[in-house]
């Protein structure tokens, strides 16, 4: 029966299963990708989500929530400055889910879990252009005759003294 079983369980316990959550969004946070199977990339996007909301407003209340769940604070400091930063007009769907196929030791089912944001190559509209800079020489007036070079002037007042 399938009382009461609103997530996947893992088939691990309770404990287990919060520490390998804990370990895998640390780990996705940190590289912004990860490999893994389909059912635990399922998982970890309804663990990691919340997380990345919660980052969009630093207060220290957010982060010993968010600490309570990684329990690394490189994590938490990261999420909160890079992720945060990159993330923060997006209103959701801050994680993407693509399939690779299957294992080749147990045929279990393998997925890239990745931070939306930071992958380049999916986000084609945003391209980031170097900007460069247009500053042009102030124009000298016409009627100035234009300067030696600072080597010559330096010969030429020893030559005068």
């Amino acid at each position: 029966m399938r009382h009461g079983k609103k997530f996947n369980h893992l088939s691990r316990q309770k404990g287990h299963r919060a520490a390998m959550l804990a370990n895998m969004a640390c780990s996705l946070i940190e590289h912004k990708r990860i490999n893994t199977t389909v059912a635990k990339a399922k998982a970890l996007k309804q663990f990691v989500e919340p997380l990345v909301t919660k980052s969009k407003e630093d207060t220290t209340h957010n982060r010993r929530i968010c600490f309570s769940y990684l329990r690394n604070k490189y994590a938490v400091t990261e999420l909160f400055r890079e992720v945060a930063a990159k993330v923060g007009d997006r209103p959701g769907g801050y994680t993407r889910i693509i399939k690779l196929g299957n294992r080749l030791g147990d045929n279990a089912d393998m997925a890239m879990i990745e931070l939306v944001d930071f992958n380049t190559l999916y986000n084609g509209g945003k391209k980031e252009v170097k900007k460069t800079t247009r500053r042009g020489r102030a124009k000298k007036a016409e009627g100035t005759a234009p300067e030696a070079p600072a080597a010559e002037t330096s010969e030429n007042t020893e030559a005068t003294e």
